[in-house]
């Protein structure tokens, strides 16, 4: 039996679509999935609960999927099953987000549970190489999408984010835990005389992440945003982003003027 661990968003739904037959949803107090009713809620604090209920529940497969943000621990709400975690839980939540995913993945691993990726329940979300879209990339488009992958490589060692916006060569927006749309939306008032249009949004995987959770995502509101930001288009590493609702997300592409570039890994 699966169990998922779902954030915001609407990753968690299409991971429950792609499974062969519903999963124990549980969501954190306060975060609703879109298009999902949880099953059960729980806080941080009350985790070894959580997992005390799911093993009971015979659940023996997790998937952490969906957009979270970092909790508050409240010392006096911890139940005695979660007492044991506290060291764990207080380190990971000391880490960058790849540091604080590798540490949950290992306490659910230690108390008997295979973690699974977004991409290995639902691989069809993944893109191969290629531009579907209308509009295709430029010679300056390629450029910028390689100093994209430089950059998020670069960020890469300090576990910050995993996606830049990069115009003529300079990088004028980094994602920090804000997240990929607030990055977006603090391009439209930048106080630089750079040109105001042109210009990528790339989006890939930390070097080294651990891919079963926190795979990066797009949907239509990236594309959305990054039309918004006056952007050329958007670069995702090919086989390492998730596409949610592919066919919108092309189709507001060309409708938008943007392209949709799903990009090789490459040594930059």
């Amino acid at each position: 039996m699966q169990a998922l661990i779902a954030g915001g968003g609407g990753l968690p739904a299409a991971i429950v679509a792609a499974m062969g037959a519903r999963p124990v949803v549980c969501s954190f107090e306060g975060t609703v999935p879109e298009g999902l009713t949880p099953d059960l809620t729980f806080r941080v604090e009350t985790l070894g609960t959580l997992l005390a209920d799911l093993k009971a529940r015979g659940v023996t497969e997790l998937c952490l999927a969906g957009s979270l943000t970092r909790p508050d621990v409240d010392p006096s709400a911890l139940d005695a099953a979660t007492l044991p975690l506290v060291p764990v839980i207080m380190q990971a939540l000391a880490q960058g987000d790849d540091g604080s995913l590798r540490i949950a993945i290992g306490v659910f691993e230690t108390q008997g549970f295979t973690v699974l990726g977004a991409h290995e329940i639902a691989p069809d979300l993944l893109m191969a190489e290629g531009c579907p879209t209308d509009r295709q990339p430029a010679r300056a488009d390629i450029g910028d999408a390689a100093r994209g992958a430089a950059v998020v490589g670069a960020m890469s060692a300090v576990d910050i984010g995993q996606a830049c916006a990069v115009r003529a060569g300079m990088a004028i927006g980094v994602e920090t835990v804000f997240g990929t749309d607030w990055m977006l939306s603090s391009l439209l008032n930048r106080p630089d005389s750079l040109p105001t249009t042109g210009g990528v949004l790339y989006k890939a995987p930390k070097v080294g992440q651990e891919r079963r959770a926190d795979l990066p995502t797009i949907g239509p509101e990236t594309v959305r945003g990054a039309a918004d930001a006056a952007l050329a288009g958007i670069v995702i590493e090919a086989g390492g982003v998730l596409v949610l609702d592919r066919e919108t997300v092309i189709a507001e592409c060309n409708r938008l003027g943007l392209f949709l570039w799903s990009r090789a890994a490459r040594v930059t």
